[in-house]
């Protein structure tokens, strides 16, 4: 497709065909994504629209010229920003283990604090080792099961593995309070 920087500038100028086409690239991923929340499939493409008006108003304003993650991450922690938003007002529960990475003080949504959250953990995840990004992506952004990760990186069983990815999650999460 299009080279982040690219995609950012074609955003900023309205371009209608890449926008289109960046709503239509990720709208089933996100969709999938929220399924886990209980939310109605209408308020799940409200969040996912919103979301994408976010990313684009964040574009127009050079807030995301400096991405380090791909757009897809970047547009994905805002919609799981909102979702947890919706869920709050709703008074909805859910597992803990969802907020276990953060640290939102205010209902209010602070697009500019996200922002910086964001690119806080973007800069951390970057200084992990190899072993623990490729981990955690796979754990936490591509949604895969322990047993499909323990055979792709070959660790030698699944306790094991348990154990590297609670460190590497301490370990991102000290990065992110030194950041």
């Amino acid at each position: 497709m299009y080279n982040p920087k690219n995609l950012i500038e074609f955003i900023k100028k309205d371009n209608e065909t890449v926008i289109k086409r960046l709503y239509n690239d990720h709208k089933k991923g996100f969709l999938l994504f929220a399924t886990r929340y209980d939310l109605s499939a209408d308020d799940v493409l409200d969040v996912y629209q919103d979301a994408i008006i976010a990313l684009i108003e964040n574009a127009k304003k050079g807030k995301i010229d400096a991405l380090n993650s791909s757009i897809s991450t970047y547009l994905f922690s805002i919609g799981k920003f909102m979702i947890f938003q919706k869920l709050k007002k709703g008074k909805k529960t859910f597992a803990m283990e969802d907020f276990s990475h953060l640290e939102y003080e205010s209902e209010v949504y602070d697009e500019e604090e996200t922002n910086l959250q964001v690119l806080a953990l973007q800069k951390a995840f970057h200084q992990l080792g190899d072993q623990c990004r490729k981990i955690l992506q796979l754990f936490y952004y591509e949604e895969k099961k322990l047993d499909d990760i323990q055979k792709e990186l070959n660790y030698s069983n699944k306790d094991v593995l348990k154990s590297q990815k609670s460190r590497c999650l301490k370990q991102l999460k000290d990065l992110t309070k030194e950041n």
